[in-house]
């Protein structure tokens, strides 16, 4: 093992020397803070769709939309943690369990998670879907309660596995005798409708409410609140506040961002021995941060999300130019073969195309080729050296690095199905 003496010094600074934060949980974006500003409207609309439970009726069951970091959770949970205390108050027997979709990522895993909300054991694996169903839709009768069900990020859910798991929870009601069930679905995407069976959406979105992005003034005031509960006095200047609400804003008013950038700028001056945090912390921080989310969208990357980037890696490496809807199916196809997977159908792969270039690992854009018509011209939107870090080190796909697909030179073929 290296020199442990280095270490020691590390930590020994860290432990010894002045610090800039008070309380560095403060700032991150999953704290629930005991004031929400500028998301006042948002509170009490949401607070009187569920108010109906506190007398004992099911509330409608609400859709919220709106980009990441304009506080839809936040305002989830505030809302549900009041009315928690209230429903005590009145003796009114309401529950409520949150899952967030991303993580527990099956219809399966969402069910065990309701299950075990109400004090059912359920194995981690080995029961079919219907049967977790049947079990929690069975527990939950057996509980007599108003049971309301916060699905966050359900977006991701849907267009991974399809809206089976909504259809059975907006039918729920008509199976159950004693209990009630409410929805609320928190959505990243405005376009959710589009992946939902319109009897689903119909059923699912009694109520809507939009979030919308926090504007500069909005976040710098937000992190205003939050930086005096995080930092000491005087360890933060005004300029590295206001650039870190400029830089979230301009990014469409990402709190979670700002939160971010204000965090890691602190860490920045910490380790650089600084009494304050400046605007030159913030910029070194951005870097930092823009730098690891792009590691991890590519680490979390679906299988086949991770194939279609390295087709378009291998394309740009034979030809140094940007490729085609069909060219990139043609080595992706080769790709498939190489590992032994089946292969998506080339319609699918075209929306994993439009959904890489979504959040940037792809750029796409649409050419005229005078009388052939409009073709989509794609290529890498980050560094070819990040692609091999990131999938070199890869277990499953590590060797398709040094592949060679077989690729014609340079040629500007329209796509072949």
């Amino acid at each position: 093992m290296g020199n442990p003496n280095i270490l020691d010094d590390v930590f020994e600074k860290f432990v010894n020397e002045a610090t800039l934060f008070k309380d560095r949980e403060v700032l991150r974006h999953d704290y629930l803070p005991d004031k929400l500003p500028h998301r006042e409207d948002q509170i009490r609309l949401l607070g009187q769709a569920v108010a109906p439970v506190l007398k004992g009726s099911r509330c409608s069951n609400i859709f919220i939309y709106g980009k990441t970091g304009t506080g839809k959770t936040a305002v989830t949970k505030y809302v549900l943690s009041h009315l928690e205390s209230k429903a005590k108050e009145y003796g009114a027997p309401v529950r409520f369990c949150y899952v967030n979709c991303r993580m527990t990522g099956s219809e399966y895993r969402v069910f065990a998670s309701l299950s075990q909300s109400l004090g059912l054991s359920i194995p981690f694996t080995g029961l079919s879907v219907g049967e977790v169903f049947d079990r929690f839709r069975a527990g939950l009768d057996s509980t007599r309660t108003l049971f309301i069900i916060i699905l966050d990020e359900i977006d991701a859910l849907i267009k991974n596995r399809g809206d089976g798991i909504m259809y059975e929870l907006t039918r729920i009601n008509e199976a159950l005798q004693k209990s009630k069930v409410a929805l609320i679905g928190i959505s990243n995407d405005l376009r959710l409708k589009e992946f939902l069976d319109p009897r689903v959406f119909s059923s699912l979105s009694e109520e809507e409410l939009v979030f919308r992005p926090y504007d500069a003034g909005e976040l710098r005031n937000i992190l205003l609140e939050r930086s005096k509960l995080g930092f000491f006095e005087d360890a933060l200047s005004d300029s590295a506040l206001s650039i870190c609400s400029a830089l979230a804003a301009a990014e469409h008013g990402d709190a979670r961002r700002a939160l971010d950038l204000l965090r890691v700028a602190g860490e920045v001056a910490e380790r650089q021995g600084s009494n304050k945090v400046t605007e030159e912390h913030v910029r070194e921080a951005e870097k930092h941060i823009e730098h690891n989310k792009v590691v991890e969208a590519l680490k979390n990357s679906t299988l086949h999300a991770k194939l279609v980037l390295l087709s378009v890696y291998h394309l740009g490496k034979a030809n140094g130019s940007s490729a085609t809807t069909g060219e990139i199916y043609d080595v992706y196809n080769e790709l498939c073969g190489e590992l032994g997977v089946s292969l998506l159908t080339q319609r699918r792969i075209g929306t994993l195309i439009n959904e890489l270039d979504a959040i940037g690992l792809l750029n796409s854009k649409v050419v005229s080729m005078g009388r052939y018509g409009r073709t989509k011209k794609i290529r890498l939107e980050i560094s070819r050296s990040l692609i091999q870090d990131v999938f070199g080190t890869d277990a499953r796909i590590g060797r398709l690095m040094s592949f060679q697909p077989n690729i014609p030179k340079n040629t500007n073929t329209r796509s072949r199905k």
